[in-house]
């Protein structure tokens, strides 16, 4: 049994409080001098009706001589636990090398689907680095979720609807060249360029934005010939797009974007009017929300047109009915906090108790030291560019540190992927991120290189020694810190992962990935691995591999790769 379970069912028995809850409460204490883990005697006080002090003292006799402690020692309203570290090491060592790659995977969400609308690019604009975020959080988080026994429902809600399509269209009709573009290796920065043409043209010549008006309309009631055409810039961009998809690893199980809800629509206004959800107000059809702070949600224009919280609701009651959902994410940035919150208000109103699942997860935005984006403008960055520059550099790198690697291209392609991956996602999604090559590049400090250098140091460590047995191992030879450090480290690894999924937040997983690799390299350093003594090498060498594992499982769960040389 996992020791914090076992002191949780303890604490059960003395307080009358479920274990479950009391296994939630465990800290880690802020230095090794105050112990292994910390259990707070606050949350007991209300129910004792005692000074947590004096709780952590009581409870502290109930441990003595407890399995696996060597003492438990109280400190203010806390109760330190002094762990039998050669107990521990050979508990969370065997736990990880039975699992494998599986290490810290559950059955909690076995049956339920959690669906992630992520990524979202727009059709005719480019798959910028701006998206970056948007794309990595949402993969990382179908990937924890499917860790947890969920069944993630990976969603790319197109922009495919508007009226840059007509702007589109017009642009085209004007200025554009067919087979020029066809045969162009990114048709999509051609149809930008007349994207940005339209705009530099239109202000000059402003009817041109009434013939874009005219133009989409056409897509709506479906002329054949627009409609083809619109059908072609969608298929360029999604063929463009899945160069970049590719490059990251990402995978989606539906393209439904908003074109898809056009015909879903009306029946929605409809329920949303007859449960008398909805009011006109100079013609528009609103749901008024100033009783909850919030301006109202537009729900038709007042020339009958949808907008954005039409789709986003159709989209929703579509989900839920086609998914059965138990939750409903979405991948978006900060800018949008306001139209989930009405939009998610008005699914309440309609009497949809689903509501509370629908969560948006909003993050900060990303820039280039170059600045802003601006795709009228015609200064977006690609987020392939970024990409393949990264793989670039990264194979400059290689090349003079390791020019004799094999698999040279691959391994550039792991490692400056994994760069670009990494920087969004090592802080707290709602933060503003500036990529920086210098930063992202570095194979020391707090880096995706430096994570998949110190799980191939591993590799190394256990191609040399060749096969070991663990059954031979002296768990009393890990009886010090740094060992202690790492397997403490590699512990955590699991309630870090329920902890990303419950709070959205992969860092939490980037973070407690560095723990493990800052110290398995103390570990590599201050430890004898390749011990004259078989059980001590035995059970060294049983650390190695399950700091390569919880390496490679944290990687994996962020969308990162993990080379086993380089």
């Amino acid at each position: 049994m996992d020791i914090k379970q076992a002191i949780a069912e303890k604490v059960e028995a003395f307080a009358s409080v479920p274990a479950a809850d009391v296994a939630s409460w465990f800290e880690v204490p802020p230095s090794p001098d105050k112990g292994d883990i910390a259990l707070p005697c606050f949350k007991l006080a209300k129910s004792l009706r005692k000074a947590p002090p004096v709780i952590a003292a009581e409870l502290s006799a109930a441990f003595s001589g407890f399995g696996g402690i060597i003492k438990a020692e109280p400190s203010g309203g806390y109760l330190n636990f002094f762990l039998d570290r050669k107990d521990e090491a050979e508990k969370v060592i065997l736990r990880v090398i039975n699992e494998g790659e599986s290490y810290g995977c559950s059955d909690e969400g076995a049956g339920r689907n959690v669906c992630i609308d992520f990524s979202s690019i727009n059709i005719c604009k480019p798959f910028g680095v701006h998206h970056i975020t948007t794309t990595v959080l949402g993969h990382s988080l179908s990937r924890i979720y499917k860790h947890l026994g969920f069944n993630p429902v990976r969603i790319n809600h197109l922009g495919d609807w508007g009226t840059q399509f007509g702007k589109m269209l017009v642009a085209y009709k004007k200025w554009g060249d067919r087979e020029k573009i066809e045969n162009s290796r990114s048709p999509m920065r051609e149809l930008v360029d007349l994207y940005v043409r339209f705009h530099q043209e239109a202000e000059a010549h402003p009817e041109l934005e009434d013939e874009a008006r005219a133009a989409f309309r056409s897509i709506e009631l479906h002329d054949p010939e627009n409609w083809a055409l619109y059908d072609w810039f969608k298929e360029m961009t999604l063929k463009e797009a899945q160069r970049t998809y590719d490059l990251l690893g990402v995978e989606f199980d539906s393209y439904n974007g908003e074109a898809f809800y056009e015909d879903k629509m009306p029946a929605v206004i409809e329920e949303l009017k007859e449960k008398g959800v909805t009011t006109v107000d100079n013609g528009m059809t609103i749901v008024d929300l100033s009783a909850y702070g919030m301006p109202p949600c537009l729900i038709l224009k007042s020339n009958g047109g949808t907008i954005y919280p039409t789709r986003d609701i159709t989209a929703a009651i579509y989900r839920k009915n086609t998914y059965d959902f138990y939750k409903n994410l979405y991948v978006v940035a900060y800018q949008q906090n306001l139209h989930f919150r009405q939009v998610f208000k008005t699914l309440e109103l309609m009497g949809y108790d689903w509501a509370k699942d629908c969560v948006h997860v909003n993050f900060g935005m990303i820039s280039m030291p170059e600045g802003t984006f601006s795709t009228r403008k015609g200064n977006a960055i690609y987020l392939e560019d970024v990409l393949l520059k990264a793989i670039e550099k990264t194979k400059a790198i290689m090349t003079e540190k390791s020019p004799d690697l094999e698999n040279m291209d691959e391994v550039a392609r792991q490692i400056g992927v994994g760069a670009v991956i990494w920087g969004p996602l090592y802080s707290s999604r709602i933060k503003d991120f500036t990529f920086s090559w210098e930063k992202a590049l570095n194979f020391e400090g707090e880096t995706a290189p430096y994570a998949q250098y110190t799980h191939t140091r591993c590799c190394s460590v256990l191609r040399k020694a060749g096969a070991y047995d663990i059954k031979k191992a002296d768990w009393k030879s890990l009886d010090n810190e740094s060992t202690a450090n790492l397997v403490k480290a590699i512990d955590a690894l699991p309630s870090a992962v329920e902890s990303a999924a419950e709070k959205y937040e992969p860092y939490l997983i980037a973070r407690n990935v560095i723990e493990i690799c800052s110290s398995f390299n103390k570990f590599y350093f201050e430890n004898r691995i390749m011990d004259e003594d078989e059980s001590v090498r035995s059970a060294r060498l049983a650390v190695t591999d399950a700091a390569r594992i919880a390496i490679k499982t944290g990687l994996y769960l962020l969308g990162i790769e993990a080379p086993e040389r380089m």
